[in-house]
């Protein structure tokens, strides 16, 4: 093992007992055709966005408090979070009677603050990135005596998380490859600790966002949709066990894990967020070697409903569900119904129309119209935009 201090198999067997003591579920795999079909490989899904919380977090989370001595329960845990981890420290501290305070970075969605809160942890915005929330949180820790839980640089934590690899070997016993995403790294440490104890002929790929991919050897870093793993600083005892255990760390950019999401809801009705989505990015963009069956970690589920429409849309429009035009019109009656007839006559759905006349650079004979339409696919797309070319319109697409 790459240091004294990582866990053994034994601490992540005797942590899985406490979760089971603390009512963490076991979450279920899923066969998912369309993967399948789409990356020439079986392609499973283990679904830690149904986890409580909404994330795996709530594993590491759960054993780091069931530790604590009765003095360390009476002052308190302090955590620094994301999102996720903070949002398992509170749920773990009210279910065990532990008063939390979660620091978190000033640019955190409004959905997990409010969820943090709500789960019974009190919530400090501190700072712009994770880095900063960890400088305030350790701070804090060190003037109230309070309990510092690590959202993944602690044997303990990272014990938790391995219960995920116990379940896997259970529920996966011939599955070949493990596809986990990386942001401190103790999801993968954790998993790779146990997994590899038990079937060590299993790969284990690690993945970034491109924006933000120190594991992969990047020193840039920039802002990505999947914060969750948005980590400029891993561990030194995270690293130590990936850099024994880990066979690979590929990168998704952004849109990528944005069309992973679109299509985790779309056809396996699974609600992801970016950092959850990124295994099923990697392996529909073709970034993990082989061809055996896989299985992505699907991290969690808990994504702003504001990111989660902006993606929505964006990725429908990519695959052609949206198509948004501008043309002009003649400025006289009954212009505008023969362009929505021709619409209709193709068998696209208006979402909106706009009439531009005032402060555009339109003759004044003329109108310009631009139109929102929901479209079947890119083929549908392109028929309409022939068939306005064809009636003699002249056409600017904009998506």
């Amino acid at each position: 093992m790459a240091t004294e201090t990582a866990p053994t198999l034994a601490d992540v067997e005797a942590a899985r007992a406490r979760l089971e003591a603390g009512d963490v579920r076991s979450t279920p795999v899923y066969e998912s055709e369309t993967f399948t079909r789409r990356t020439g490989r079986e392609v499973l899904l283990k679904a830690e966005n149904l986890q409580r919380t909404g994330a795996f977090k709530i594993r590491g989370a759960v054993n780091r408090i069931a530790t604590l001595s009765e003095a360390e329960r009476v002052a308190g845990v302090v955590a620094a979070s994301a999102g996720n981890h903070g949002q398992a420290v509170a749920w773990a501290a009210r279910e065990s009677g532990v008063e939390a305070t979660i620091f978190m970075p000033d640019e955190t969605p409004m959905a997990k603050v409010d969820a943090t809160r709500n789960y019974g942890g009190g919530v400090e915005l501190s700072g712009v990135g994770f880095e900063e929330a960890l400088a305030a949180a350790r701070e804090s820790a060190e003037e109230t005596g309070a309990t510092f839980v690590h959202a993944f640089e602690d044997p303990v934590v990272i014990a938790g998380q391995g219960t995920i690899g116990l379940e896997l070997a259970e529920q996966l016993p011939d599955v070949e490859t493990v596809v986990v995403p990386i942001g401190g790294g103790g999801l993968a440490s954790g998993i790779a600790v146990a997994l590899k104890a038990i079937r060590p002929e299993v790969k284990l790929v690690g993945v970034q966002a491109d924006a933000c991919a120190p594991f992969a050897g990047k020193t840039e870093h920039g802002f990505t949709i999947a914060e969750g793993i948005a980590v400029k600083q891993p561990g030194e005892l995270t690293s130590a066990i990936l850099g024994d255990l880990l066979d690979g760390v590929v990168t998704v950019t952004d849109e990528e894990i944005s069309q992973a999401i679109v299509l985790l809801l779309e056809r396996a009705k699974l609600v992801v967020e970016g950092a959850g989505a990124a295994s099923v990015a990697a392996l529909l963009a073709g970034r993990v070697e082989g061809k055996g069956s896989a299985v992505a970690i699907l991290s969690g589920g808990n994504i702003d409903p504001t990111l989660l429409i902006q993606i929505m849309r964006h990725g429908l429009t990519l695959a052609g569900r949206y198509l948004v035009v501008r043309t002009r019109l003649a400025d006289r009656p009954g212009e505008l119904i023969k362009l929505l007839s021709l619409f209709a006559g193709e068998h696209a759905n208006v979402v909106s129309v706009e009439h531009h006349r005032e402060g555009m650079n339109v003759p004044v004979t003329e109108t310009e119209v631009e139109a929102t339409l929901l479209t079947r696919d890119q083929e549908h797309c392109d028929a309409i935009l022939a068939a306005m070319r064809a009636r003699g319109y002249v056409v600017e697409s904009l998506h």
